[in-house]
């Protein structure tokens, strides 16, 4: 198969039909639609088949395929794409990561290419290949977005950049435990800068909430925490001859001291991502192998309830709980169960111009307006403590505390809430009744906590099942009966696949689980008895508290979740129980 040559002006309108006809075959109505489209497209130089796939006018996998028949070209289906072994020696990142094409198989110098695209009638890439491999080239296509994914993962992240930053520089080789010595023959400043952009972009793009650049001695691991799981993320091979160099670059934009490398630092870097403000904290370990540097992604994010994925009986109790005049509502939870989530949401549902809303948090992770927002500074004594008691001089209606971390802020937190205040704040506790405990623990007579906590709410995270690729699985009435799941809700079961829409994961986005301890009459009472744990917690399910076991085991039921996701963030709250 010879590589299609660019169509002449005087060839477009075969070339136009031949989109067109590809286009109907794999389902589009709209002819002229499709001709303004590519007439538009050509002005601007764009790819043709790029601005049909990006319209959104035909499906991807159908159009490519029938255009693949009609041009009598090979064709892969998504799972059937399988790069060359020896790819990053014998083809160039910059070719497919520029081009998005990507070997097959290669054979040496002379010999047949065959060759992954998803563009058929792209001249560019066409002449960077013969220039590469002067041999026949056999095309095959497959859809844009498996090669996409492809290329990614053969090369990793940033490829292109990091051969750029080879470029020039000289490696000295020497004996396993020695120190490797790389001379710069350029100031490659401005491709470090673009490689860790790359690095932040492709975590953006995936949703991650973290970006780990762990340097293991041999190698620089970098791993994403998407949907609360790592994830490795495919990077070029030696890429730790730029270990220090990327670190030193994230320090700086990161306003830290880059000499200093013996001890942790924290900072902050501004970014902007599509019209978007990233807000990333930074946080660097010293390691035995170099410095480890962590950073969080907070983005300037919309929080309302339908994020969260409560069903409406619970939204309901929640959002009557928030619209009370006065009281404290706690949620608890271990660290990364979406606990400022949840309040960022309940303070946003209160932001109206009557309110005034005032927290305290350390730090500030998310800027909401018309919220004032205090970020605590122990170095110069701003505690959870004294900005607590400094703002109930400030008429606030609405306070969060970010975390009840001793008796003292406890103390102020209660006072504000029995003068007339809406307090919200978090306990690290496993469950909700482990919240009333905690606070007993802490000193606070029980008079005080049943008469100012309103109520305490536990909550994890769970992911989504994939809904492209999500099943309906059956489970025995033995493996029910053994985790305690009803058998009246096990037909509605799914379980994970795993597809290139959700990473192969099977999971995409998460949503919360929930438990809701009321302080009930009856809790009172048991509270002014010293009753223990056990029987706070029978009292809670007897006045209608469903524990988070019981709500996971309802979104499983609903296909939203998996049981083994449920048991994989309720496992510790069962081991609690069994003791």
């Amino acid at each position: 198969m010879t590589i299609p040559q660019q169509q002449s002006a005087t060839d477009f309108a075969c070339l136009e039909d031949l989109l067109i006809h590809a286009a109907e075959l794999a389902g589009c109505t709209d002819r002229e639609a499709l001709r303004g489209l590519m007439t538009t497209a050509t002005f601007a130089q764009q790819s043709l088949v790029g601005t049909i796939l990006s319209s959104g006018m035909v499906a991807e996998h159908d159009f490519l395929r029938e255009l693949s028949g009609l041009l009598r070209i090979g064709w892969r289906e998504e799972t059937e794409v399988s790069p060359a072994e020896n790819l990053r020696t014998s083809f160039p990142a910059r070719l497919a990561l520029g081009f998005q094409i990507l070997p097959e198989a290669t054979e040496s110098e002379g010999e047949e290419l065959s060759l992954l695209i998803w563009d058929p009638f792209d001249h560019a890439a066409w002449q960077a290949v013969t220039h590469h491999h002067p041999g026949p080239v056999r095309l095959v296509m497959t859809t844009r977005r498996r090669l996409v994914e492809a290329v990614k993962s053969a090369y990793g992240v940033g490829a292109e950049t990091f051969e750029e930053l080879l470029e020039g520089r000289v490696e000295e080789i020497v004996t396993e435990k020695e120190e490797v010595n790389v001379l710069d023959g350029e100031d490659p400043e401005a491709s470090v800068m673009k490689f860790v952009n790359q690095i932040l972009r492709e975590g953006l793009q995936q949703g991650a909430t973290d970006v780990h650049f762990e340097p293991l001695g041999h190698d620089l691991r970098i791993r994403y925490r998407i949907d609360g799981v790592l994830h490795e993320a495919p990077v070029p091979p030696r890429i730790r001859v730029l270990q220090d160099s990327v670190i030193s670059r994230l320090k700086i934009m990161a306003s830290l001291d880059i000499a200093e490398r013996r001890l942790p630092q924290d900072g902050r870097i501004a970014l902007e991502h599509k019209g978007r403000p990233i807000d990333v904290r930074v946080a660097t370990i010293p390691c035995v192998h170099g410095e480890n540097v962590s950073l969080r992604l907070l983005g300037q994010e919309h929080f309302d309830f339908e994020r969260l994925g409560l069903e409406p009986a619970v939204e309901k109790k929640v959002r009557s709980l928030i619209g009370m005049p006065n009281g404290i509502v706690l949620v608890t939870g271990p660290t990364g169960c979406g606990k400022s989530t949840s309040l960022y949401t309940f303070l946003s549902s209160l932001n109206v111009k009557e309110r005034r809303i005032v927290t305290i948090e350390d730090p500030v992770e998310h800027k909401i307006d018309g919220v004032i927002q205090i970020a605590v500074k122990p170095e110069i004594d701003l505690t959870f403590a004294n900005a607590l008691r400094s703002i109930l001089r400030g008429d606030p209606n609405v306070i969060m505390v970010g975390e009840m971390r001793d008796v003292e802020t406890v103390d102020i937190a209660i006072r504000a809430a029995l003068t007339g205040h809406l307090v919200f704040s978090t306990l690290h506790t496993n469950d909700a009744v482990g919240g009333i405990t905690r606070l007993l623990d802490m000193g606070v007579e029980p008079f005080l906590v049943g008469s100012s906590v309103r109520a305490f709410l536990a909550q994890r995270l769970v992911r989504k099942l994939c809904p492209k690729c999500s099943k309906p699985t059956a489970m025995s009435a033995e493996e029910l009966e053994r985790i305690g799941f009803p058998k009246e809700l096990a037909a509605g079961l799914r379980q994970p696949v795993g597809c290139q829409h959700c990473r192969n994961s099977g999971y995409a986005g998460r949503l919360a689980i929930m438990e809701i301890c009321m302080m009930t009459a009856a809790l009172q009472e048991l509270l002014q008895k010293r009753a223990t744990g056990t029987e706070l917690a029978d009292q809670a399910v007897r006045d209608g508290m469903i524990p988070l076991r019981k709500d996971g085991w309802r979104k499983a039921s609903m296909g939203l979740t998996s049981v083994e996701e449920v048991l994989r963030v309720t496992a510790s709250d069962l081991a609690v129980l069994d003791e």
